[in-house]
Parts: structure tokens; sequence; C-alpha cells
């Protein structure tokens, strides 16, 4: 039997919608497998797409903080996409619309956010709720920087996928 939310509609597989916020038009997609999805974690998903801008704002400041740390998957994500000799070197340096002195903070500052996945299933804490993928001149790199977070927000995973 289909779950109907107020939000989502009819819950089936799968659901995907164009979310526009700043200047950005991030793909989020619903991938429910089971069909009698708990209706508070639909709830949980729905809130997140309300507040996507808050998710992301928070996200790209944890991700910041991996900076200092030279081996984390936000810095080969950086070390990878920043290196001169890499053939989309242009479009990288044309992607990043900032220039503060500090190329690594300019980068993360200037990735868009292409896609979100929730995953209402996974609604406990410490399981993988929602799936935020980032990427820098995202038509031109196939290179992404893919955050995870539990229904509390919390991270539960940063990984860089080339």
């Amino acid at each position: 039997m289909a779950t109907e939310h107020d939000y989502f509609g009819i819950v089936g597989d799968y659901w995907s919608e164009m979310i526009e916020y700043g200047d950005q038009r991030v793909e989020v997609v619903l991938d429910a497998e089971d069909e009698a999805v708990a209706t508070t974690a639909l709830d949980a998903a729905a809130a997140l797409v309300g507040e996507l801008e808050l998710v992301d704002d928070e996200l790209r400041s944890a991700f910041v903080s991996q900076l200092d740390s030279g081996s984390t998957p936000v810095v080969r994500f950086l070390d990878v996409l920043l290196d001169p000799d890499l053939e989309q070197a242009e479009e990288i340096e044309d992607a990043i619309g900032r220039d503060s002195g500090d190329r690594q903070l300019d980068a993360l500052r200037s990735m868009s956010l292409v896609r979100v996945d929730l995953r209402p299933e996974a609604d406990g804490e410490g399981e993988p709720f929602a799936e935020f993928e980032y990427a820098l001149a995202p038509e031109e790199t196939d290179e992404r920087l893919v955050a995870v977070i539990d229904t509390g927000r919390e991270i539960v995973d940063v990984r860089f996928e080339g």
C-alpha cells in the first residue's frame, strides 16, 4: 500500500524535483524503496527540503573545519580540483567566484550543491538519512564531494568521489 504525504504526494519508489534557492538549482530525490515509509520520516525529509539553504551552510562550515587536517576527503577533493595541471583547470578557475586570497576556502564557497538524496527508511540516529552532493564546475568535472547526514543533521560520512 502506498503512503500519501502532504509534501511528497503518493510515495512510491522515486520522487524528484528541482529546488531553487539563492542562485542554485538543486535536484532533490526521495528514494523510498519501501512504500510503507513512516510518516515521521517523510515529515523530517520535507523539513530538510524546506531548510536546504541552512543545512547547506552548516555542511560548508563543516568542510571548512576539515581544511586543517591534511588527509580529509575535503582536502583530497580540493587537491585534485585545484591542481594547475588538471585538464579543466581553466574551467575550475572560472567557477571560483571569490578571491579572498585563500584558494581552498574560495573553492569551497564557490561549490554548487547539485543533488540531495533523501532516504527516509534510514531515520535512526547515525543512519544515512540524506546525502548532499557538491561539485565545483559540475558541468566540466566528475569530481564530487559528498556529505551524508542523519535525521539530527549530524554528519555520518564525508567522501570524495572522483
